[in-house]
């Protein structure tokens, strides 16, 4: 027996297959009202979609030129109102949320969240002026709660969040999976002949992602010696970091580090060891303007383009930012060579230390 067809549904509200179909998907073009209705009649005639028809219609679609459907709210979450274009890594972000959004048909406008002159009722006004379907909040980087005096905004629209997981509203977000990285870079050391390696991380940083990226190199840690795991480095940030630093240098003697800043080169550099052939380093966020310093690349441009695809689909299903189920997407990172870390055949043997050159 034939399932029922979008002809059949139109046939029983008298309108046009195009119609039903935009309704179903939840195309803005379509009021809100005959979206409801179409989707109940859908539900009472228990109609259930062709996925392979679907996927093709999907394929034909995309491959039209993208016309404007509607637009959408980018949102700088950084405390830096000019982060969008002077962050070393928030502009990565912001290039894949732009280009997905042009190729989906969608346009945005830019928002700072800590603009002192919006308060969430003009918020509420600027955006339904402008005809603005969603949000996406991106450079969200010293805190995961969001200006409580905003919830109204997110209760209202669709809202996505990049690189985080905000609490106190939990928004749906999309990020890195910084677990995985952290113990992905761990293994890849191993595997180079690294026996000591040491994590140099900002602990509030640490705390922004729930600890992951800690939680990823303790859980490595278990698959060497005990003598050989070392403590995470937490004291990056305040006046006596340097010091603190070559401390904790000194008394455990990483082979390697996993760190996310440059400044530990200098740091390094400072206490006479050469990179790689005394101490190897692994960027946590590999970035193309140092290609020599091998690490992980977090892949922020792909992280911008499934935050639009999540919000573009709130929007599809009439949902808002607050949500029952906030819904997560993690990105895989993926490791890059450099010159920073000993090539795969000189790997030292366990237990050899490293040579310091002269003060």
């Amino acid at each position: 027996m034939l399932g029922i067809t979008l002809n059949d549904i139109a046939k029983a509200l008298g309108y046009s297959k195009n119609t039903i179909s935009l309704a179903l998907r939840g195309d803005p073009q379509i009021p809100e009202s005959t979206r409801a209705k179409v989707r109940a009649m859908a539900a009472r005639m228990d109609y259930r979609p062709n996925a392979v028809v679907a996927q093709l219609m999907a394929q034909l679609r995309s491959a039209r030129t993208s016309r404007l459907q509607a637009k959408l709210a980018l949102v700088n979450a950084n405390l830096d109102p000019n982060a969008f274009s002077e962050h070393p890594t928030i502009p990565i972000y912001v290039e894949g949320c732009e280009r997905r959004a042009q190729g989906l048909g969608y346009d945005f406008d830019r928002f700072w969240l800590h603009d002192p002159e919006l308060t969430a009722e003009r918020w509420l006004r600027i955006l339904s002026a402008r005809a603005i379907k969603g949000l996406v909040l991106v450079g969200l980087m010293d805190t995961n709660h969001l200006p409580a005096h905003l919830e109204p905004v997110w209760r209202a629209l669709p809202s996505v969040v990049t690189g985080v997981r905000t609490r106190d509203p939990a928004l749906s977000f999309c990020c890195v999976d910084h677990y995985d990285l952290a113990l992905s870079a761990f293994k890849r050391a191993v595997s180079l002949g690294y026996r000591r390696p040491g994590l140099v991380l900002d602990d509030v940083i640490d705390a922004l992602v729930e600890r992951r990226f800690s939680a990823g190199y303790v859980a490595a840690q278990r698959n060497v010696r005990r003598a050989d795991r070392i403590p995470v480095f937490g004291g990056v940030s305040g006046a006596r970091r340097a010091e603190l630093f070559r401390s904790w240098l000194k008394r455990y003697e990483p082979d390697v580090v996993f760190t996310l800043y440059n400044s530990v080169l200098g740091w390094l550099k400072a206490e006479g060891l050469r990179v790689p052939e005394d101490i190897g380093v692994i960027q946590l966020e590999w970035r193309a303007s140092r290609p020599e310093i091998a690490g992980m690349n977090q892949h922020n441009l792909v992280t911008g383009e499934a935050a639009v695809d999540m919000v573009v689909s709130q929007i599809h299903n009439n949902e808002t930012g607050i949500q029952e189920f906030p819904r997560s997407t993690m990105i895989g990172a993926t490791w890059m060579d450099g010159r920073s870390v000993r090539s795969p055949g000189n790997a030292r043997p366990a237990g050899a230390r490293r040579r310091r050159s002269p003060a």
